[in-house]
């Protein structure tokens, strides 16, 4: 294993922390929507995410492995109802169908998240700066 494996792993993870904190955004940013193109309130995404080798001879090695976002699902559970006569989107007995997501847990998701960004973050620079000392020994 050379530096640039470190860099290439570290790099897997944050391209899919990326796309995880975006999913979490994007359901913050859709807690109240009732109303959706496809119909009905909605739906809480969550990503999965599955080891994949770096490269060929990692893949041959397979001991050291990234990391990727295999799916993106909906979550299937039934939104919840809340009781609005007056809201636009209400149902003739005035319930709300609302999204069933759940501010607290994807606030706690977005936390780890953002910690395994910044622990994957720490990985490039420390890889770097044992890169640019290795350098210094040879002057």
């Amino acid at each position: 294993m050379d530096i640039f494996t470190t860099f290439d792993v570290s790099a897997s993870a944050l391209k899919a922390q990326r796309t995880r904190l975006n999913t979490i955004s994007s359901n913050l940013a859709n807690v109240e929507t009732t109303s959706t193109p496809e119909g009905g309130p909605y739906k809480k995404k969550s990503v999965y995410f599955q080891t994949k080798p770096i490269s060929f001879k990692e893949q041959l090695d397979s001991s050291i492995q990234g990391v990727e976002v295999t799916k993106i699902l909906e979550d299937t559970e039934e939104p919840k109802k809340i009781y609005d006569p007056s809201h636009p989107d209400a149902a003739e007995d005035g319930y709300v169908a609302m999204p069933n997501i759940s501010v607290l847990k994807e606030m706690v998701d977005m936390m780890s998240a953002t910690r395994s960004y910044e622990a994957n973050t720490t990985v490039i620079k420390s890889a770097k700066r044992m890169a640019l000392k290795a350098l210094e020994i040879g002057r």
